[in-house]
């Protein structure tokens, strides 16, 4: 019977290189008879037996799954339900979540039947990943020269370095940094050593990974030399969800052990595991099987079903927003008379217009008018600024008798009211400090 086996960090390469083979025609999976289903569960048996990092486990995993197939639990025609129980049964035992037993996708049969050479799927997946940005999406210096960078996978240095360290340099000269993994389900350690390097100042003991074949223990350390400046003194702070996981994880979890960041987000998926895949073609599945396990230099242990923990919980979809707050408001503590201060509480105060209410209908009325060669509106609702000969702006309440705009975020307009609440003229802000007037008219 047929096997193949890839290596743990090539286990994206199994699986996303074969969209590449995609066709009209699908390949007929093998038939789920009772001898087939039987030499799936022999083969997953002796490869938990053989591989699965936890000997003990492993052999209480191929028990249980011999034992369902005795006992008729396996007797479904389909073969996504059949492979759906084995990862349950499998993870019942193990609570494992980077074992699973999948179908192998139709167009990965396609290839091996088609004798694909394994290089030019190595070129396939290449191009797949050069094509996708290398799971890159974006980095971005926002206001206050806060730095953002998202990205979803942690591709392979190898691959993935050059636009690791572009990414990087681009955003050296920020003050703060956040890094997004709440979309990044894991990848390659590589990755991980290039991107931490450039935040510690020296040579740094990541993580270790015990390997069951051999009696092994691999450790993992940063460089001691990057592709341009490192950013060893910037406020570092990364974002988490549940399904950030694997290799994401290690990422957050060294960087938090080494307090050399801050969590924001959920407390991640929970797996420390590396993986091998067997692939058995003649059966129509695939499996993964964690064969060793990640070992913190600091706490000893991993983050293995029980994910790690950030600093400042909050829904994923409220983490972003959670750390540009947190970010300008350490900035302006630790430095309250630096030169960017005044740009740093100008970016904060107009964070803080979320929870501002609507003004009443009455107040709109009464801002309405004209002030000089500047004009406001109502419509809708809403208010509107125009100055002469400049484009007619929606006025975004900021606080009380302040407002912002979307399209300036350099410019704020303030309505000046007397004792008794009239407006009495307009005064513009200005984020260097520059204010001017217009009375009403």
């Amino acid at each position: 019977m047929s096997m193949v086996r890839t290596s743990v960090w090539g286990v994206w390469l199994g699986i996303s290189l074969l969209a590449s083979f995609a066709a009209d025609a699908r390949c007929q999976l093998p038939p789920l008879d009772a001898e087939t289903k039987a030499k799936a569960v022999d083969s997953l048996a002796v490869a938990l037996e053989q591989h699965y990092v936890f000997p003990d486990m492993g052999k209480k995993m191929a028990d249980k799954i011999r034992k369902q197939l005795r006992s008729g639990k396996y007797d479904q025609t389909d073969l996504m339900t059949f492979t759906t129980a084995l990862s349950s049964d499998l993870q019942s035992v193990s609570h494992d979540l980077h074992l699973a037993v999948r179908p192998l996708p139709p167009d990965e049969l396609r290839a091996i039947e088609q004798h694909v050479d394994p290089a030019e799927m190595r070129r396939r997946y290449e191009e797949d990943m050069r094509e996708d940005n290398y799971a890159f999406r974006k980095v971005e210096r926002m206001e206050g020269n806060v730095g953002y960078l998202r990205f979803d996978q942690f591709v392979g240095a190898e691959l993935a370095g050059p636009t690791a360290v572009a990414a990087l340099n681009f955003l050296a000269g920020c003050d703060a940094l956040i890094i997004d993994l709440r979309q990044n389900g894991g990848g390659s350690p590589s990755l991980i050593q290039l991107i931490t390097s450039y935040f510690l100042p020296h040579p740094t003991h990541l993580n270790s990974f015990y390997v069951r074949e051999g009696d092994q223990t691999d450790q993992y350390w940063t460089s001691a030399w990057v592709p341009g400046p490192r950013m060893t003194d910037v406020d570092l702070y990364v974002l988490t969800s549940s399904y950030t996981f694997s290799g994401a994880e290690e990422f957050s979890y060294n960087l938090r052990n080494l307090d050399r960041a801050t969590l924001i987000g959920e407390r991640t998926g929970g797996g420390a595991h590396p993986v091998d895949r067997y692939a058995y073609p003649s059966l129509g599945i695939f499996a993964m099987i964690p064969f060793g396990r990640a070992i913190n230099p600091i706490t000893g242990t991993n983050w293995e079903g029980v994910g790690v923990e950030p600093h400042i919980e909050v829904p994923a979809d409220q983490a972003l927003d959670v750390a540009y707050t947190k970010a300008l408001t350490t900035l302006l503590a630790e430095h309250p008379d630096g030169r960017s201060a005044p740009e740093w509480q100008w970016v904060l105060d107009g964070l803080d217009s979320s929870d501002v209410p609507m003004l009443e209908p009455a107040t709109l009325e009464a801002y309405a008018g004209s002030y000089g060669d500047r004009t406001v509106s109502v419509e809708n609702g809403a208010l509107f600024y125009q100055r002469a000969g400049r484009p007619r702006l929606r006025m975004i309440p900021l606080r009380d008798h302040w407002f912002r705009f979307e399209e300036t975020p350099l410019f704020r307009l303030e309505v000046v009211v007397d004792a008794n609440g009239n407006p009495v003229k307009l005064r513009g802000h200005y984020r260097d400090g520059r204010v001017d007037e217009s009375p009403r008219g």
